[in-house]
């Protein structure tokens, strides 16, 4: 067996899982060692630390700063431009559509992207609203996150050109500026579409500034890392800050069964509120 860098305890393993389920809500099998191990060990590396309890010690120290890190670490971030399509279909198609009616009277709509990573889900959402929703109408997409780097990513709107290999020509013409010079290979999103959405830091597991109510969420490939207690409150939260017979979007190995009777399935990881 190779040597690790950094000493790596099977206690040190437990104490830091432990604090990731404290902070994230999410809960780490004992498999998931090798990962951690994998994720954390840059840290160590910046902060010239010789083992993972001295890490450990390090974040119980400090509140702040590197906890963040800490937090930043071991959050998955796989994320992709219309990433599982169909969704994004069924939202031009069908959701859109059924809430351009129901909204006729205040022209208002809300969308919160719960777990927007570095921001490509948001923005794929805004361009299906940009070319389905009247001008006038008052709409909003909230797109939040709990890593606060990936967030900074999704603010700023620039992405590596391989990132928009799948997205059509019209919405490329449409939504994208090209780099050059310094930014030669990048691609910037257009301030029209920049502006419909707003990024916040947001920790699912504590509290919730928003009052809503939201008309669609998206909380994709994010429950599968929490345990079915938090599943059961955090889909319990959704439904009480979504509006009446309105909607929510799930990742495709996820599902609500056992976990919730507020809402009511009308497609594979697609669920009807009320």
């Amino acid at each position: 067996m190779t040597e690790r860098e950094f000493l790596f305890t099977k206690q040190d393993f437990d104490k830091l899982r432990k604090l990731v389920n404290e902070h994230t809500g999410i809960k780490l099998s004992d498999h998931k060692q090798e990962m951690l191990y994998s994720r954390l060990s840059r840290r160590l590396r910046i902060l010239n630390l010789k083992s993972f309890s001295k890490y450990y010690e390090l974040l119980q120290k400090d509140g702040g700063e590197e906890l963040a890190h800490f937090i930043n670490a071991m959050t998955t971030n796989l994320t992709a431009f219309f990433r599982e399509p169909h969704h994004f279909e069924l939202l031009e198609r069908v959701l859109l559509p059924k809430l351009l009616i129901k909204k006729q009277e205040t022209h208002r709509l809300r969308i919160w992207s719960a777990g927007c990573a570095s921001g490509e889900e948001a923005y794929s959402i805004a361009m299906v609203v940009k070319e389905i929703v009247p001008t006038h109408w008052d709409v909003k997409i909230l797109a939040t996150d709990l890593d606060s780097s990936v967030l900074a990513k999704g603010k700023k709107g620039v992405y590596e050109e391989e990132r928009i290999e799948g997205i059509s020509r019209i919405r490329l013409r449409r939504w994208f500026k090209k780099g050059a010079g310094t930014q030669t290979g990048r691609v910037q999103i257009l301030p029209d579409l920049q502006e419909l959405i707003t990024f916040k830091h947001l920790n699912l597991m504590h509290g919730w500034p928003m009052r809503g109510p939201f008309d669609i969420i998206f909380c994709r490939n994010v429950i599968i890392y929490f345990e079915k207690s938090t599943q059961k409150i955090l889909f319990e939260r959704f439904a009480n800050i979504l509006d009446n017979e309105s909607y929510l979007l799930i990742g495709h190995s996820e599902n609500l069964f056992q976990l919730n009777t507020r809402f009511r399935l009308l497609q594979q990881t697609v669920y009807i509120n009320g």
